[in-house]
Protein backbone atom coordinates (compact mmCIF):
# COMPACT_ATOMS: atom_id res chain seq x y z
CA UNK A 1 0.00 0.00 0.00
CA UNK A 2 2.89 2.34 0.70
CA UNK A 3 4.08 1.85 -2.87
CA UNK A 4 0.67 2.86 -4.22
CA UNK A 5 0.61 5.94 -1.99
CA UNK A 6 4.09 6.94 -3.16
CA UNK A 7 3.01 6.45 -6.76
CA UNK A 8 -0.01 8.72 -6.29
CA UNK A 9 2.11 11.39 -4.60
CA UNK A 10 4.69 11.23 -7.39
CA UNK A 11 2.04 11.60 -10.09
CA UNK A 12 0.37 14.51 -8.29
CA UNK A 13 3.73 16.23 -7.81
CA UNK A 14 4.38 15.93 -11.55
CA UNK A 15 0.85 17.17 -12.34
CA UNK A 16 -0.14 13.86 -13.96
CA UNK A 17 -3.39 11.86 -13.92
CA UNK A 18 -3.43 9.55 -10.89
CA UNK A 19 -7.02 8.29 -11.16
CA UNK A 20 -6.14 4.63 -11.59
CA UNK A 21 -3.61 4.56 -8.74
CA UNK A 22 -5.92 6.57 -6.44
CA UNK A 23 -8.77 4.15 -7.07
CA UNK A 24 -6.43 1.26 -6.36
CA UNK A 25 -5.38 2.94 -3.10
CA UNK A 26 -9.00 3.44 -2.05
CA UNK A 27 -9.69 -0.23 -2.83
CA UNK A 28 -6.78 -1.29 -0.61
CA UNK A 29 -8.05 0.92 2.21
CA UNK A 30 -11.51 -0.60 1.82
CA UNK A 31 -10.02 -4.10 2.12
CA UNK A 32 -8.10 -3.13 5.24
CA UNK A 33 -11.26 -1.71 6.82
CA UNK A 34 -13.10 -4.96 6.04
CA UNK A 35 -10.28 -7.04 7.54
CA UNK A 36 -10.30 -4.93 10.70
CA UNK A 37 -14.09 -5.27 10.97
CA UNK A 38 -13.83 -9.06 10.59
CA UNK A 39 -11.05 -9.17 13.17
CA UNK A 40 -13.14 -7.18 15.66
CA UNK A 41 -16.20 -9.35 14.99
CA UNK A 42 -14.08 -12.42 15.76
CA UNK A 43 -13.21 -11.00 19.17
CA UNK A 44 -10.11 -9.00 18.40
CA UNK A 45 -9.71 -6.33 21.01
CA UNK A 46 -6.04 -5.42 20.98
CA UNK A 47 -5.06 -1.86 20.26
CA UNK A 48 -3.87 -1.67 16.66
CA UNK A 49 -0.82 0.46 15.81
CA UNK A 50 -1.56 3.86 14.36
CA UNK A 51 0.29 6.43 12.30
CA UNK A 52 2.04 7.97 15.31
CA UNK A 53 3.68 4.62 16.08
CA UNK A 54 4.95 4.28 12.51
CA UNK A 55 6.20 7.87 12.36
CA UNK A 56 8.18 7.46 15.57
CA UNK A 57 9.86 4.35 14.15
CA UNK A 58 10.52 6.03 10.81
CA UNK A 59 12.20 9.07 12.40
CA UNK A 60 14.62 6.83 14.30
CA UNK A 61 15.44 4.95 11.11
CA UNK A 62 16.13 8.19 9.22
CA UNK A 63 18.48 9.31 11.97
CA UNK A 64 20.80 6.51 10.84
CA UNK A 65 20.72 4.47 14.03
CA UNK A 66 19.38 1.25 12.53
CA UNK A 67 20.27 -0.90 15.55
CA UNK A 68 18.14 1.29 17.80
CA UNK A 69 15.25 1.28 15.30
CA UNK A 70 15.26 -2.52 15.11
CA UNK A 71 15.42 -2.79 18.91
CA UNK A 72 12.31 -0.59 19.27
CA UNK A 73 10.27 -2.81 17.00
Amino acid sequence: MADVEASVRDLVDRDRDCTEQALSQMGLRRKINLLIAEWKAAGGGDVLPDVRDRVSLRSVTKAGNLVRAVARR
